[in-house]
């Protein structure tokens, strides 16, 4: 499996979670990988650190999005689609040292899928700010 199908695997799980707002991670994961049939081992490493990882570092990744956004903008008026491409790619480039151009491209790709018209722009914008500041 390729690591951008893998990402946009863990995009989904995150993306399910902001929706369902279930506490219990643990069994969220192991639903999400028998319920799509993920057998690849690398691939369940990666979606368990990028989980784990995001949520050990959420009040840090939030305020990295706050801080992304400009002074009208608030973290609840951002799509739960977008809110999630900001915290896997902010969790890959601070934690993990993904390249960040790498990083912002693929989750500029998934917005464009998944996100509304702007998604892309938006997303690209934040994390420009992001990693300017970092």
């Amino acid at each position: 499996m390729k690591r951008s199908e893998i990402r946009e695997l863990a995009f989904k799980l995150i993306y399910s979670l902001e929706i369902q707002k279930n506490n219990n991670l643990k069994e969220q994961i192991e639903l999400y990988i028998e319920n799509n049939h993920i057998e690849d081992t690398g691939a369940i490493e990666y979606i368990k650190d990028c989980l784990y990882g995001i949520q050990q570092n959420e009040e840090e990744i939030k305020k990295t999005i706050e801080n992304s956004l400009t002074a009208d903008w608030k973290i609840d008026r951002i799509s739960k689609i977008n809110l999630s491409l900001l915290k896997l790619a902010i969790y890959e480039i601070k934690y993990k040292n993904i390249p960040y151009k790498v990083e912002i491209n693929e989750v500029v790709e998934l917005a464009k899928i998944y996100g509304e018209d702007m998604a892309g722009k938006f997303i690209n914008g934040a994390l420009a700010k992001v990693v300017k500041e970092m």
